[in-house]
This record gives C-alpha cells, structure tokens and sequence, in this order.
C-alpha cells in the first residue's frame, strides 16, 4: 500500500484522509494539538462547549459526497439539523430582519414587509443565481495546474456567469435599490474575510447557496464534524497522531520523501498532504533551498482576508430574544468595513455577529445557562495593532455593545468563563499567517489558476488542502479541495 502522510486534522486533512484510506492507502495524519479539527475545533470550560471557528454549515451536499466516496453515510457519525430563521439581522441596533427558506410565506412578510416589491426581487434574484450557480459549481470540482486549464469546457462554460468585473456590492445592485436590503444579501463577503466592495461579484453565489439549500447545524456544535470524521477515518483504518507537530516536509530531488516531526523522529511517505495553513506551511516547513515561488518575499506581497476578535462567554442565562445566529451591523457598514480592510484600523463602531446555540442545542451548556460565541472582524497583524494594549478597551467596547445593541443587559454581571482570542493569538496559537483567519483573500488574482494549486507547484509528490489552495475558504470549498487532490493521488496512481 502506497503510505500518505497528512499535516493537520483540520476538515481538509480529514476529508482527504477518508478518501485516500478507504481506497486502500495508508493514511497518517500528524495533528500538532491533543484534538482535531483546528479552526473547526471545540473550546470546552466548566460544561460549556465553543466552536473555535466556524458555525455556518452550509451545502451539505458536499459533506455527505466525501463520506459517499469513503462508502459511508455522514448521518452515521453526526447529527445535522437545519436552523430556520436562517439568521436575524440587525441594522442600527433596532431595525430587525429573519431571513427564512423553510417558510416562504413568512420571508415573504419579512420582506414585503419592510422593502417595496422586496419579495419580487428577491425572487428574481434568485432565479438569476440559480442559472449563476449551475455553471460555476462544476468550474470549482476541477483542479487547475496550468495555465491552458482555464481553457476547460467547465471555466469556459462558467466565464459568462463570474461577474469577475463587478464587486459584489454592484452585483446585488442590479437587483435591490435599498442598501439595507443589499446588505443582507452582500454582508457574506465576510465569509471570505473581504469587503462587499472590492469581492468580486462572482460571490453572489454564497447568499444564493444559504437561500436555496439552507443553514445548518451540527449538534455539539460544527466542532462535531471534525470529530465525526476523525471517527470516520479511525473505522477505515487510518492512523490519527494528536500532539504530533511537523517540522519540516523531507524533500529529495523535487520530491516530497516525508516528513519530520519537532521531537526529531523521520517518516517516510510517498505523498505528503498539507493542511495546516498555506501562508504558514510555506513560511516554516519548507527549507529555503525548495521553494521558489513561495519565498517569504513573494508571500508578503499576497493578499490576505481579514481577522476577527473572539470572545467566547459563558453566561448563567439563556437569551431567548436572541436566534441562533445574529448579526448585528455598525450603523455605518461602509465605514467599519473600510476601517477593516483599507485603514486597517480599530472601528469605532464595529459590526457584531452572536452565536446563540443554545437555543437549537442544549447539550452545550448546563441548563439554564448559555455558550455566547461573539466575533467581531477585525484587521489582520499587518496593521501592526498592538493587541497587547488594545484587547481590554475593545473588550468593554464589545461588551457595551451587547448590553445595548443586542439588548444583553447586565451582561457583565452574568459571564462565568470567558476567553478572548485576538489576531495576535490566530497566529501565535493557531499558526494563521497574519492572523488572517479567512486565508488567502478571494480577489480574482488569487482565484482558479492564479490561487496556490491543489498538486504543489514547488516538488512533486505533495498536494495542498484547506483555504489556501482551490477552490477557496469555508466548509464546502475546503471539502472540494479534498476531493480535489485526493482524486489526483488516485488517478496519478492508476496511469
């Protein structure tokens, strides 16, 4: 059996992992903490459990593909439930808006409601997407190793459709008037750690996918897929290593041998996965002499999303005004997103997204009591902010915040566990290059061919997964890029 050595129990890493083993590879995986999933991991105080990172689930389609090609059922291994309202928005601390794809009938309410023919638009917003999103899926399922690749009949067929020459923000411009609505559709370039006015409008898809195929949740939180397939892969055969960090990846003659782990011990492979993050694995396990176009220069001069302020509070009360998932938007967007991603400063008035779980999920917390998961996007470590000084004043500011915009009133009085992660810590303890939690940005220069490629482009027999590499940040697209280079190995190995 040929031997695969994997860097980093991320989602990525595990996707590929269950792929790889159940066609007869020797998987190992080398995750540097004592448990998997990394950004998706869990954070557990006193009977309360955090997702680090991710809450949104979305095209479960795709989750449920890899574990098909691994010959197993997804629903097996975790519990996936759907959340409808999708998510409440507010604008200006007081101006409410559900977003609803079970009942139409209410969304209708919702938008007629507030927003002259908003359901008419809407719907005709989602008809053009609809056409949008069938082309460009099957561009995103394909790798792209040479330039001719974007010659292919899937980039060919899908080019009409990219508005890669318009932001975002223009393109839900041809279909709303009112910038609050525009802002319900535009505010998931977050998702991407980029502004609704400089990400390209190829992205309109990220609302239409929400919208068409919903919102979900893992119960024990997103940390829970992970885990699942952690457990997925262990059935299968496959050798998990926790507290097992990688040093440096062996390369002999322009290809990758193995790797070699922090405590000195040497393993050798014939194919190495990264799934740590892009900017880091090129910057700290790559010798120098191997890479020519991942120099640390040459990475600097890349395009980053931004970071996000965490504070994950556990409360001795339950919300229930609160949904599970609440946004709430400066009283300027434009302004804080500029903050954010061109002056690269603290916003006065910065927008706040509230994690409510406990209303869909009660395993996690003890009753009567609630994990609060708070992000605020921030600018990445390039700004120079100094955390150190800046992390207890933006603390107050966000905790005034909740007690007046989200109506979490002595908020303070009620916290029982509390822990703060800033740009500094996504970089120091999570090893994201700049803190940029999102990756690399999504601008068009930095998508398809021109992203960092799914077969390494620096020596042979080594492949990338995760954010940094095609198709691109976020859940689905992560397990694309699995299948995405699990698939090469695969069929480089039967030519």
């Amino acid at each position: 059996m040929k031997k695969v050595s994997i860097i980093g129990a991320g989602p990525g890493g595990l996707a590929a992992g269950l792929i790889l083993q159940s066609k007869g590879y020797e998987v190992e995986i080398f995750e540097k903490n004592p448990s998997v999933g990394g950004r998706t991991g869990s954070i557990k105080m006193e009977g309360y459990t955090f997702d680090v990172g991710p809450t949104f689930l979305m095209m479960v389609f795709i989750l449920e593909e890899v574990f098909q090609k691994s010959g197993l059922d997804v629903r097996d291994y975790m519990e996936i439930k759907e959340v409808d309202p999708m998510y409440r928005l507010i604008y200006r601390g007081k101006d409410v808006l559900r977003l609803h794809r079970t009942d139409q009938e209410k969304m209708r309410k919702e938008l007629d409601g507030k927003f002259d023919d908003g359901y008419g638009n809407y719907q005709r917003f989602m008809e053009a997407e609809t056409k949008k999103f069938n082309k460009i899926l099957p561009s995103l399922k394909v790798p792209y190793t040479n330039v001719w690749d974007l010659l292919r009949k899937e980039i060919l067929d899908a080019t009409p459709y990219l508005d890669a020459n318009v932001s975002l923000h223009q393109r839900l411009s041809r279909f709303f008037d009112d910038e609050d609505m525009k802002l319900a559709f535009t505010f998931q370039a977050k998702y991407l750690g980029m502004s609704p006015w400089d990400c390209p409008g190829t992205f309109s898809i990220i609302s239409y996918i929400e919208h068409s195929g919903g919102i979900y949740h893992v119960m024990g939180g997103l940390n829970q897929l992970c885990v699942g397939m952690a457990n997925a892969f262990k059935d299968l055969g496959g050798t998990l290593h926790l507290n097992h960090e990688v040093e440096e990846i062996l390369v002999e003659n322009r290809k990758a041998k193995g790797l070699r782990l922090t405590d000195g011990r040497e393993v050798v492979s014939d194919e190495v996965i990264i799934n740590s993050d892009f900017a880091y694995s090129m910057d700290h396990l790559i010798d120098e002499k191997n890479k020519k176009k991942y120099t640390p220069n040459r990475l600097k001069k890349k395009k980053y999303s931004c970071s996000i302020f965490m504070m994950y509070l556990g409360v001795d009360k339950v919300y229930d005004h609160l949904d599970h998932h609440n946004i709430f938007f400066a009283n300027d967007y434009k302004v804080n997103i500029d903050d954010i991603s061109m002056r690269k400063v603290l916003s006065q008035d910065p927008s706040v997204y509230i994690q409510n779980a406990v209303i869909t999920d009660k395993s996690l917390a003890p009753k009567g009591k609630s994990p609060l998961y708070v992000l605020v996007p921030v600018p990445n470590n390039t700004s120079g902010i100094d955390w150190e000084k800046e992390k207890a004043p933006f603390r107050e500011k966000v905790l005034s915040i909740l007690e007046t915009k989200a109506g979490l009133k002595d908020l303070r009085e009620h916290i029982e566990v509390e822990k703060i992660t800033t740009p500094d810590d996504w970089e120091k303890e999570f090893h994201v290059y700049e803190g940029a939690t999102f990756n690399l940005a999504h601008n068009i220069g930095q998508m398809l061919y021109f992203r960092p490629h799914n077969q390494f482009e620096e020596f042979h027999n080594c492949y990338l997964v995760g954010g940094g590499t095609h198709p691109g940040s976020g859940l689905p697209t992560i397990f694309q890029s699995a299948m995405i280079s699990s698939e090469m190995i695969i069929k480089k190995d039967k030519s």
